[in-house]
């Protein structure tokens, strides 16, 4: 027998799978009430699937978002790149040594400084902190927080002992504007009564905020040339560099790494993303695990379109019989079945893909009307330093969501599938 022909220009399998999956009435008219039953489950599988999308989407924007705002906010304190000299040594010359580094089409603006840990201290209260020497003018071309503080950073006068603090790091020591704080060098001075501890009382300046608890309760910033006395360094240890795309830093690392490697004395290249790596990394893990957890809600409403077209398979079997009766081939039966599943899975992806990128992109919006809806706040200002909900979709997350959804969609139909393309037509129409 030939195979029936096609009706209105579309394979006749596309329009019986698209006929199912929009009704299901044949067996309502056959005298049994399974047509309207399986039309609630298909629209159940596919209202699951949207949800599952749109979770996914929602969740892993705001994960995005999340560590934008961490991420901007550390590098409002910190360099895109750094180049240190070995410990123990000093840059030079570190104006040759940032005009080096400058060739690099990435680098966009260069500065000094010296960093070390120490003791910074008021009264009987003693805390560690990163003092960092920095020169005030050529910071500014660096870091954005110098860029916003200029009058504070301008307080920074070598030979005037002025020292700026977290705000964080200042409200432990109990210290404010003018008061003085005692800050002890890591290495102490030799004399004849013993190794004596090198300290010096700075005058507090200033205090800055830079939203990241890690650098607003341990940095402290005072002039380079008091840092290079107090710490004995004998001048500029290193050199930080602003990068065009931060997201780059990496790359233009290596990069640098490769085109100073002849430089005297030999220099260790530093970017932000390895000097926070265990921060990135946990990050990453989280995202992960979010994934596969929330992926797995697409799984189970995906998987549900395998009892639907079992159900499916079974209610339509005079109609399968009928149509192999036509010259339908098993493999035209399998068809019109992936199809109906198909049409589930892609129906249900796009609508979770649209309602997703809907919530992603106006969650600024809608989390505010809830909050005020409810009377509650997600993100208390006075616990959480980000009081509202960021967002950040990206290409990169919401085409494998869309992918893996789409592919769980067309697996789950190849069993019933294969089961329909098995009826045979005697058997089925013998009951009818």
């Amino acid at each position: 027998m030939s195979r029936p022909a096609p009706l209105g220009g579309w394979p006749f399998e596309w329009q019986v799978g698209w006929r199912y999956t929009r009704a299901g009435r044949g067996g309502a008219a056959a005298g049994r009430p399974a047509g309207g039953f399986l039309s609630f489950i298909s629209a159940v599988s596919v209202l699951g699937i949207a949800l599952g999308v749109a979770a996914l989407i929602i969740v892993l924007s705001v994960m995005n978002g999340f560590q934008k705002e961490v991420r901007d906010r550390m590098l409002a304190v910190v360099a895109h790149v750094e180049l240190h000299a070995p410990p123990g040594e000093a840059l030079p010359d570190w104006r040759a040594t940032a005009a080096a580094a400058a060739r690099h089409p990435q680098v966009r603006g260069s500065a000094p400084f010296v960093a070390t840990q120490a003791l910074l201290g008021r009264g009987d209260v003693l805390r560690g902190a990163q003092v960092r020497g920095i020169d005030p003018a050529a910071e500014a071309q660096v870091t954005p927080l110098a860029a916003r503080e200029r009058a504070l950073f301008a307080a920074l006068e070598p030979g005037a002992w002025q020292i700026i603090l977290g705000g964080e790091l200042a409200w432990a020591v109990g210290a404010r504007v003018g008061d003085k704080v005692t800050v002890m060098a890591p290495s102490g001075q030799v004399t004849p009564a013993g190794v004596v501890p090198r300290m010096r009382q700075f005058t507090v300046a200033g205090t800055f905020v830079a939203g990241h608890h890690d650098y607003d309760a341990s940095f402290a910033l005072v002039h380079i040339e008091d840092a290079a006395r107090l710490f004995r360094t004998g001048g500029v240890s290193a050199v930080q560099l602003r990068l065009a795309d931060p997201q780059l830093a990496r790359r233009a690392g290596a990069e640098l790494q490769t085109s100073l490697a002849g430089h005297v004395p030999p220099l260790e290249v530093r970017d932000w993303t390895r000097s926070n790596r265990n921060w990135f990394d946990a990050v990453q893990v989280e995202k992960r695990l979010m994934f596969i957890i929330l992926a797995l809600i697409v799984a189970v409403a995906a998987f549900n379109l395998v009892s639907t077209l079992v159900m499916t398979v079974t209610d339509k079997r005079a109609d399968i019989a009928i149509l192999r009766t036509l010259g339908a081939s098993p493999r035209s039966i399998m068809g019109i079945f992936v199809v109906q599943g198909a049409a589930a899975g892609i129906i249900g992806t796009l609508a979770g893909l649209v309602l997703g990128l809907v919530v992603a992109f106006n969650i600024e919006t809608i989390v505010p009307a809830i909050e005020r809806a409810l009377g509650i706040a997600f993100l208390p200002g006075n616990v959480y330093l980000i009081s509202r909900m960021p967002s950040q979709p990206l290409a990169a997350d919401i085409v494998p969501v869309v992918a893996i959804a789409l592919v769980l969609a067309f697996g789950a139909t190849l069993y019933p599938s294969w089961r329909a393309s098995r009826t045979n037509p005697a058997e089925a129409l013998r009951h009818e």
